[in-house]
């Protein structure tokens, strides 16, 4: 694989959840055919679902297979060095049709203990909210695992935890042990640690079609929970042609641009970086071709490709590891 690289894009991978709808395709022109479709993976090497590519040269391929080959160009220097041929970010977009479960992620320790995975650091980018939607985010008030348990135990979990009305262009970054839920008519954006990892602690006593409850992590739970009181709204500046400061941690950082005209941009090679169109279209022009995106498309620029030129009328999510 020693052809030219240029921004890739791949095919969704389309998940049916039990909480999903049909926003994904209403909204963001995804090609999906069923009315429960909760999640569009656009970016992912997670183990069995791993990202194809859908254009160009190496269409076809998959993104593992391309980092392979060629991890430094894909990945950049840094990020290699730190992960070596691991893609270490996933990338989706979801459509909460009803409320999703409340859950908890483990950090990088636990994680890797129990299950030989990253743990799952993340953020969501509200994209379209129903009125009077929330987000389930952390406890009101600090507490312990008594408290929760008891909670838990009496169905009134709610009661003790914080729940914030969302509207398009809200932000939440979630560290690892914050329990949380996306609330029922929110579509989002999500930029993660690459992991699958999920301890789900109560679902609303739901069943699915056949009568059957999901699986809860009521007991791996416990130590993976931070019981104090977490600030996870991020609030950042929009001004236009310019990136503005989102999200800053070890795992990713993530800007948001609002872009109007043309702008001229140089990197380094020391990251890969990912563009998500959340609003309008835009441009990439790179070594005298153009690409074309609209809204609900995510793109990978291989750390290779350090210098190019944007242009449109757009709001993007650029996120890289710095």
């Amino acid at each position: 694989m020693t052809s030219a690289l240029y921004p890739l894009q791949f095919h969704p991978i389309l998940k049916e959840r039990i909480w999903g709808g049909k926003k994904l395709k209403t909204v963001l022109h995804k090609e999906i055919t069923s009315t429960i479709t909760g999640e569009s993976w656009e970016l992912s090497t997670v183990e069995g679902d791993v990202s194809i590519i859908a254009n160009g040269t190496f269409q076809g391929n998959s993104l593992q297979e391309l980092i392979n080959n060629r991890p430094e160009d894909i990945l950049g220097t840094k990020v290699y060095k730190r992960f070596g041929r691991q893609f270490p970010l996933l990338f989706k977009f979801i459509d909460a049709r009803e409320d999703l479960s409340i859950q908890v992620h483990p950090n990088d320790d636990l994680a890797k203990e129990r299950h030989n995975s990253f743990g799952k650091t993340e953020m969501w980018y509200v994209m379209q909210a129903d009125e009077g939607a929330r987000i389930i985010v952390g406890f009101k008030e600090e507490s312990n695992q008594e408290a929760y348990l008891e909670n838990l135990k009496n169905k009134s979990l709610l009661s003790i935890l914080d729940q914030v009305t969302a509207k398009e262009g809200d932000v939440f970054f979630l560290e690892t042990g914050t329990v949380h839920a996306i609330g029922a008519g929110i579509l989002l954006a999500e930029i993660q640690q690459t992991s699958d990892i999920t301890y789900r602690i109560y679902d609303f006593d739901r069943v699915d079609a056949t009568g059957n409850t999901r699986e809860l992590h009521v007991d791996l739970a416990l130590d993976a929970i931070n019981y104090e009181v977490v600030e996870t709204q991020k609030k950042y500046k929009k001004e236009k042609n310019i990136f503005n400061d989102v999200v800053d941690c070890p795992y990713f950082t993530t800007t948001m641009l609002p872009l109007q005209g043309t702008l001229e941009i140089n990197k380094t090679s020391e990251s890969f970086t990912v563009y998500m169109c959340v609003e309008g279209y835009f441009e990439i022009e790179y070594d005298n071709q153009k690409y074309q995106y609209k809204k609900g498309d995510t793109i990978l620029l291989p750390a290779a490709l350090y210098a190019f030129k944007i242009s449109g009328n757009a709001s993007i999510l650029e996120i890289y590891i710095s």
